[in-house]
């Protein structure tokens, strides 16, 4: 009504205006609803950040259904998998995936003869060519455009009768557990997304930028939240190094978001990869938490970094770090390490906490004593599809309960510490990987570093580091334990480096860290542990020796 003028989609050489998406979506929800779609239905889609996906997030709800936006990296058991459990109605397919979705349909009726299915009909396949140069590409008869081009611009959507009915079907990434379907209402992914305009200060009239996949937290909400802004979304197909600079230089993008990963593309990006970037882009980023190295390093390529918090069942971020003015006198490592941090929670949320979890006291906020960070509020999910045992899991007392191990300062900001099973216990004493890990990407020759618990002999497990150089060959593992030696306590540093070429990473590159895991109780203690040049080896190991026997100590009291 108000910006139906301006330009809500830019696709390659495409561009559609508010009012054509408008019209769009209401075409779209009225053939889904002559293809017998109806209330509850789940419209399962796997595709990348192209418009029609954007298109659906609202013509799927205005027809009453639920959306599943699948992640894109996974394989062809795992969308059966999806597919399966959901009991999608529809299942959209983008001409790039029509080969992997074939051979997920195919185990789909090989499951369906042995049984596995006998309750699910096979789901209705759409093909999604590209608006921009067609393929001409299908797996049957119907294709995205034509229901677009055959619905009605004038259907108004069917009425929402309750505001906890669900909009959306988001699958779990399974770093610690199998996938689970978590279920978001239109009333949670409203205030959701109204806190994140709010606590990100997205104005009217924001350019953004889609490197964040729409399939992971419904693009953390921001698919509803830049049309609420009367905003543009700048769609690509790829996160590649040259189409982000590409696309921030010419359409003049002021927001975006992204996984820390996103930094290094951008970082690491090739002098013919790269454009003038003229205008400050705000990057909101979630995930692992980002190094504070790594963050001054954007702020110098002219990015503006916001870190947030969230999980799949929190509907996308659930804390946001507020910047505080006084904050801009502080040297810039000291505001790279307060960005590192992820504050506090969104307007939406009731509460956020970090508690004992069995005593279900709050910790301290002197920022050493951890905790589980935990989580109420009405934008929390309504639950686990088709899993009451989870659910119920997962809440106890109203709080949900994260699985992230966590700390608060004294000025009331939260920072996350690790998952709850990958903090390492050496000697009795709790040792964070993330902050080794923050601690080692401030090497130079750094380019990616994972840290997990090994096997040791007298302390129970130790920190055994995987690392991904930027150029091979560039560092020996004894010359990272000397920095490291440099850079932590003595307990911390880590008895064994590994040098990997990549580290294993799920379809959110979140790191896999139960692989590693694995791979290091293979690995032996490393021999290389440096020595202090004053002391011998001997006299350094009891010294050591002395230093856990003192943690066990106090671990006992």
């Amino acid at each position: 009504m108000v910006y139906s003028n301006r330009t809500s989609v830019i696709y390659a050489g495409v561009t559609f205006t508010w009012r054509q998406t408008y019209e769009r979506c209401c075409r779209l929800a009225y053939s889904l609803r002559s293809l017998n779609v109806v209330k509850n239905d789940v419209v399962s889609v796997l595709a990348p950040n192209i418009p029609a996906l954007y298109e659906m997030h609202f013509a799927v709800p205005m027809a009453g259904a639920v959306l599943n936006a699948i992640n894109t990296r996974l394989d062809a058991k795992n969308i059966v998998t999806i597919l399966r459990h959901s009991e999608a109605k529809v299942f959209f397919v983008d001409y790039q995936y029509v080969p992997i979705a074939s051979e997920a349909l195919r185990l789909l009726v090989a499951g369906s003869k042995d049984g596995l299915s006998a309750q699910y009909a096979m789901p209705l396949v759409i093909v999604i060519d590209d608006v921009d140069t067609p393929t001409g590409v299908r797996l049957g008869n119907l294709e995205y455009e034509q229901l677009v081009l055959h619905g009605n611009p004038q259907y108004p959507g069917e009425e929402l009768e309750d505001e906890w009915d669900a909009i959306a079907l988001n699958y779990t990434s399974g770093t610690t557990s199998a996938p689970k379907g978590v279920v978001y209402s239109h009333r949670g992914a409203f205030l959701s997304t109204m806190s994140l305009i709010q606590g990100w200060e997205l104005g009217t009239e924001a350019v953004y930028l889609w490197s964040l996949p729409m399939f992971h937290c419904n693009g953390w909400t921001f698919t509803w939240g830049v049309a609420a802004r009367g905003g543009t979304n700048v769609c690509i197909r790829n996160t590649t190094a040259k189409e982000m600079y590409n696309n921030i230089s010419q359409h003049k993008v002021t927001h975006m978001c992204c996984a820390p990963i996103v930094f290094n593309i951008i970082i690491e990006a090739k002098q013919h990869e790269r454009c003038e970037i003229t205008n400050k882009v705000n990057i909101l980023t979630g995930g692992a938490p980002p190094p504070a190295a790594l963050l001054e390093k954007m702020e110098g390529l002219g990015f503006h970094v916001m870190h947030a918090y969230g999980l799949t069942e929190a509907t996308g971020p659930a804390l946001v770090c507020e910047w505080q003015t006084k904050w801009n006198q502080l040297s810039k490592d000291h505001q790279a390490r307060l960005k590192a941090r992820q504050g506090v929670g969104i307007l939406s949320l009731a509460d956020v906490d970090v508690k004992n979890k069995k005593t279900m006291e709050s910790v301290p906020h002197n920022g050493t004593t951890m905790g589980e960070i935990v989580l109420r509020g009405s934008s929390i999910m309504k639950g686990y599809l088709k899993d009451e045992k989870e659910t119920a899991k997962a809440f106890y007392k109203g709080w949900f309960f994260t699985g992230d191990v966590g700390v608060i300062h004294p000025d009331g900001y939260l920072e996350i510490k690790d998952r709850s099973k990958d903090v390492i216990i050496s000697g009795g004493e709790n040792i964070s990987s993330v902050e080794l890990e923050s601690i080692l990407f401030k090497h130079p020759n750094i380019l990616e570093a994972a840290v997990v618990a090994m096997p040791h002999p007298r302390w129970g497990e130790s920190p055994c580091a995987f690392v991904v150089l930027k150029n091979a060959g560039t560092t020996t593992e004894t010359e990272i334990l000397v920095y490291c030696r440099q850079k932590m306590s003595k307990f911390m540093v880590p008895k064994k480096v590994e040098f990997v070429t990549e580290l294993p990473k799920n379809g959110t590159n979140k790191v896999l860290k139960a692989e590693l895991r694995e791979v290091a109780k293979t690995l032996k203690i490393s021999e290389n542990i440096p020595t202090n040049n004053k002391r011998s080896e001997p006299r350094y190991q009891q010294d050591e020796l002395h230093e856990q026997d003192k943690i066990l100590a106090m671990s006992r009291l």
